[in-house]
């Protein structure tokens, strides 16, 4: 299995805007640092998610005003900007929360669907190699 799969699970962007807004809600950091952490949560699976789509989702996300951000100097290296979730932000991922208590309710039933067709697959192909039917006769009708 491709790991583009969107089965793989690998394809989950929507839920990067709330993670990056979790992260943030503990406090204010710059994007390598966000990406860093989001490599922690488990849907991430100890990846470090692209940093580049991450800086365009925070680029995104301030542009709405979820996000405010501002440069920092450094004594040691090149100036930073640092990411803040705004009052909006904030708000936003408490909606998150109830969004994803209906996504995983969801999740749940579509699971129980594709485990009851896997099933049936399973036992369908079961039943055409064990059974009478057996594979296509090669016969020709007269």
């Amino acid at each position: 299995m491709a790991k583009q799969c969107p089965c793989s699970g690998g394809t989950l962007d929507k839920l990067v805007h709330p993670a990056i807004l979790i992260v943030l809600s503990r406090g204010s950091l710059h994007g390598y640092e966000i990406a860093t952490l989001l490599a922690k949560m488990p849907m991430f699976r100890g990846q470090r998610p692209d940093t580049t789509g991450v800086y365009r989702c925070l680029r995104r996300m301030e542009r709405r005003g979820y996000v405010v951000s501002a440069w920092t100097r450094s004594e040691t290296g090149p100036s930073k900007r640092v990411f803040t979730a705004s009052a909006e932000g904030r708000h936003c991922l408490s909606r998150w929360v109830r969004t994803l208590a209906e996504y995983r309710k969801t999740i749940g039933l579509l699971l129980m669907e594709a485990r009851s067709a896997v099933a049936h697959d399973r036992h369908s192909e079961k039943k055409r190699v064990g059974g009478k039917a057996g594979p296509p006769s090669r016969r020709k009708a007269r």
